[in-house]
């Protein structure tokens, strides 16, 4: 591998770990465990559960009506 590939490989390995942190994190959060999962292998799930609206009873719903009644 030359420098130009190294660089490439580091880069994108760096976005996947910050979008598993914060992405992926989000998207158990709203309760859509199957769409974490398989998004390991397709990361364009993460961003779609990410945007669905959260389920009902999931850790982020529950957040979101605690601080509303606040």
């Amino acid at each position: 591998m030359n420098f130009l590939e190294w660089v490439l490989s580091i880069t994108l390995l760096t976005i996947y770990i910050a979008c598993v942190f914060t992405v992926c994190s989000l998207t158990f959060q709203k309760g859509y465990r199957v769409l974490g999962w398989v998004g390991i292998f397709f990361p364009i799930l993460w961003l779609i559960g990410a945007v669905l609206p959260p389920k009902e009873g999931s850790q982020f719903a529950l957040r979101q009506g605690m601080a509303r009644q606040r």
